[in-house]
C-alpha cells in the first residue's frame, strides 16, 4: 500500500517547475520554424489576439497577471456577485420576452420553466389596456414582471399597479421593474426627452410602498445594438445610471433609495469570457459610483442579461441556438440576476412555440442539468478572467469619464458624439466581418444555399429613429437578398464555375474554401461537368501553387476563349496571364462578392 505525502500533490514532484522565460523561449523557437523571427520576450505578444477597446487576449496568464482583490460575493465591490448566495438558491431568474398580445404564450412559458416576464408595452408592443388580458391567469405574486414601455411608461406602470390591487397582490409581494428609461428611449427613437417628474414619482412610490419593485431600467442594449464595444456599453450604462441618480436625488430620494430603484440590462454575447468579464466589471464600476455618491452599501448592481440581438443571424437561424447557449452560460457564470434567451428566430419575426420552448429550456438545462448556478462566481480566481475584468473596468470607466466631461449621457446623445463613437467601433468590426476575420457560421462560413428560409409572422415594429440597429450578418444578408431576387426572377441563382486542377490532394482545400466564399454571397458554385455546360460567366481556379505555376495561364486563356468574363484564382499565388484577381483568406469577401454580382448583372 502506497502512502501519499500529506499534501497529496506529489504526482509531478520530480519535475522541475518551468519558468515563464523557458516557455517564451520555446514558443519563439516554434514561431521561427514557421518563418516568424521574434525575440523570446516578443513571442507572447505575437500570439496575442487583439480585442476591442485596445485590449488583448494573451496566450498565457500566470500569477504575475495581478488584478485588484475582487472581494467576496455579496460585499463591495461586488465583482463576485451582488448577493452572498449568488444564484445557488434556485438558479438565475429565467425571464422571457413578449411583445405581442398572446396570453396563451405567456402562460405556456410560465408553466414550463420561465420565472419572470419581460413585457414590451405601448408603441411597438402590447397595448397598455391589454396588459390585463395578457396577464390573465398569471399569479402576479409569484411571477415578477419587467415592463418596457418607452414613452408610455407611466400609463403602463399605473395599469400594472392597478392589476396588483385588483387581484389582491400585497404591495410587499409585487416584484419586478416598471422599466422607466427616458435616455434609453431617446437613444432608440431620437425623440425629445419626456418629463422625468412622473418617473421620479413612480420611484418615490416604489421606495415607499413596493419594496420588491424598481422603477427604472438602465438599458445598455441600444448602445450594444448600435455597434458599441463592451467598454462603450459599460460607459453608457454608468453615465445613464448617474444621470438617473441626479434626477432622483433632486426629487427628494436618498442616494440609497435612488440606487435601489435602478436595474441594469446588458447584452450577453457568444464571446463567453468577454461577457463574464463585462458583467463582473459592471458591478465593480457601479459599486464605485455608489461609493463616490456616499452610499457604498447600496452599490450591489441588479443585472438583467439578454442574449445579443447583434449576433442573431437570419440565414440558417438554427445556429443561433448555439450562440445563445454560449451567451447564456456566460451570463450565468458572470453572475447575472435575470437572463433572457432570445428565441433562435427572433431576427425573423414573432417566435413560434417551438422557438420559445428552446429558449426557456436553454436556461433550464444549464441550471438543472449542468448545475452552473451551484457555484458562486465559478470564473473567479482565473488569472485570465480577473485580468480581463480589471482591464475592461478601466476601459469602461475611461469611456464613462469621457461622457461626463462632455456634459453627460443626454448631451453625448444629442450632440451626435456618442453615435459617432459607436459608428467608428462598428466600422472597424465590419471590416473584420467583411474579411471573415470574424466568422459567422451559416452566413459567412459554411452557408447552405439549399437551406429553406424560416418564415415567421412579422413582429411589432421596433422603435426607431435614434441610434441604428446593426447585425453581424447584414452585409452578407444584402448579398443573399440580391441572389434571392435573381432566383425569383430567373429560376436559378447566379453561378460560378470552380475549375479544379490536378488530383484531389492538390485542389480539395482551396476548392472547399472557394465554394464557401462564393456561397456566402448567394453565388452557386458549380464543380461538375464543363464550363460551357455550367451556365456561369465567372470562373475560379482551385489547386496548389505548383500546379498554378504550371497550368494557370493556359487554363485561364482557354476559359476566356470559351466565354469566361472573369477568372479568379484561389490563393495568393503569383500573377498569371488571363487571371483577373485572387481570393484568399483575409481578402475583402464582401467587396469581392458584390463586384462579382455586379458583373453578373444581379441587382
Amino acid at each position: 500500500m502506497t502512502v501519499l505525502p500529506d499534501d497529496g500533490l506529489s504526482l509531478a514532484a520530480e519535475f522541475p517547475d518551468p519558468t515563464l522565460e523557458q516557455w517564451q523561449r520555446l514558443v519563439a523557437g516554434v514561431l521561427r520554424k514557421s518563418g516568424k523571427e521574434v525575440s523570446d520576450t516578443a513571442a507572447e505578444e505575437a500570439l496575442s489576439t487583439a480585442l476591442e477597446d485596445g485590449l488583448a487576449s494573451r496566450p498565457l496568464y500566470t500569477a504575475r497577471d495581478s488584478a485588484p482583490d475582487p472581494g467576496l460575493p455579496g460585499f463591495a465591490p461586488f465583482v463576485r456577485g451582488g448577493r452572498a448566495e449568488g444564484n445557488t438558491t434556485g438558479g438565475w431568474d429565467v425571464r422571457q420576452r413578449h411583445s405581442a398580445e398572446d396570453g396563451a404564450a405567456v402562460l405556456a412559458d410560465l408553466e414550463n420553466g420561465v420565472t419572470s416576464l419581460w413585457l414590451v408595452a405601448g408603441a411597438g408592443g402590447i397595448p397598455v389596456p391589454s396588459l390585463g388580458r395578457v396577464l390573465d391567469g398569471v399569479y402576479l405574486d409569484l411571477a415578477p414582471v419587467a415592463l418596457d414601455a418607452g414613452r408610455d411608461v407611466e400609463p403602463a406602470a399605473r395599469e400594472l399597479l392597478r392589476l396588483y390591487a385588483e387581484r389582491g397582490v400585497a404591495k410587499e409581494a409585487a416584484r419586478g421593474t416598471l422599466g422607466a428609461d427616458p435616455l434609453g428611449h431617446e437613444a432608440r427613437t431620437g425623440d425629445e426627452p419626456f418629463d422625468f417628474a412622473p418617473v421620479a414619482g413612480l420611484a418615490q412610490l416604489c421606495a415607499e410602498e413596493y419594496p420588491g419593485l424598481r422603477a427604472l431600467t438602465v438599458d445598455a442594449l441600444p448602445y450594444h445594438e448600435a455597434g458599441g464595444s463592451a467598454a462603450q456599453e459599460l460607459g453608457c450604462s454608468l453615465a445613464t445610471g448617474v444621470a438617473y441618480l441626479r434626477e432622483l436625488t433632486a426629487a427628494g430620494l436618498s442616494v440609497e433609495h435612488a440606487c435601489g430603484q435602478v436595474e441594469f440590462r446588458y447584452a450577453a454575447t457568444a464571446d463567453q469570457f468577454l461577457t463574464i468579464a463585462k458583467l463582473r466589471a459592471a458591478r465593480r464600476l457601479w459599486a464605485r459610483v455608489a461609493e463616490v455618491c456616499g452610499a457604498p452599501g447600496a452599490g450591489a448592481q441588479v443585472q438583467h442579461a439578454v442574449t445579443s440581438p447583434v449576433m442573431m443571424a437570419r440565414r440558417d437561424p438554427w445556429v443561433n441556438m448555439l450562440r445563445t447557449t454560449v451567451a447564456t452560460l456566460a451570463a450565468g457564470v458572470g453572475g447575472a440576476d435575470a437572463v433572457t434567451v432570445l428565441p433562435f428566430d427572433h431576427a425573423i419575426g414573432l417566435p413560434d412555440a417551438f422557438a420559445r420552448r428552446i429558449a426557456r429550456n436553454t436556461s433550464t438545462i444549464l441550471v438543472e442539468e449542468s448545475h452552473l448556478s451551484r457555484v458562486i462566481d465559478p470564473a473567479g480566481g482565473s488569472w485570465y478572467v480577473e485580468r480581463l475584468t480589471d482591464e475592461l473596468a478601466h476601459s469602461g470607466w475611461e469611456f464613462f469619464q469621457r461622457i461626463e466631461r462632455e456634459g453627460g449621457q443626454a448631451s453625448a446623445l444629442r450632440s451626435g458624439r456618442l453615435g459617432q463613437d459607436l459608428a467608428n467601433t462598428w466600422a472597424a468590426r465590419s471590416a473584420k466581418l467583411a474579411k471573415r476575420r470574424e466568422p459567422v457560421t451559416g452566413v459567412s462560413e459554411f452557408p447552405s444555399l439549399a437551406e429553406r428560409p424560416v418564415e415567421r409572422a412579422p413582429a411589432p415594429a421596433s422603435p426607431s429613429g435614434g441610434l441604428p440597429r446593426v447585425r453581424r450578418d447584414e452585409a452578407y444578408e444584402t448579398l443573399r437578398a440580391r441572389s434571392d431576387a435573381h432566383l425569383a426572377a430567373t429560376g436559378s441563382r447566379p453561378r460560378i464555375f470552380l475549375a479544379a486542377l490536378g488530383p484531389a490532394a492538390a485542389h480539395t482545400a482551396r476548392l472547399s474554401f472557394a465554394s464557401n466564399l462564393f456561397q456566402a454571397g448567394g453565388i452557386e458554385p458549380v464543380t461538375e461537368g464543363t464550363f460551357e455546360d455550367s451556365g456561369a460567366t465567372e470562373v475560379c481556379l482551385c489547386s496548389n501553387d505548383a500546379l498554378y505555376e504550371e497550368r494557370a495561364a493556359e487554363v485561364a486563356g482557354t476559359l476566356k476563349a470559351a466565354g469566361a468574363r472573369h477568372v479568379f484564382l484561389a490563393g495568393r499565388a503569383g500573377q498569371y496571364p488571363g487571371v483577373d484577381s485572387h481570393v484568399f483568406a483575409g481578402c475583402d469577401t464582401v467587396a469581392v462578392l458584390s463586384a462579382t454580382l455586379d458583373r453578373m448583372g444581379v441587382s
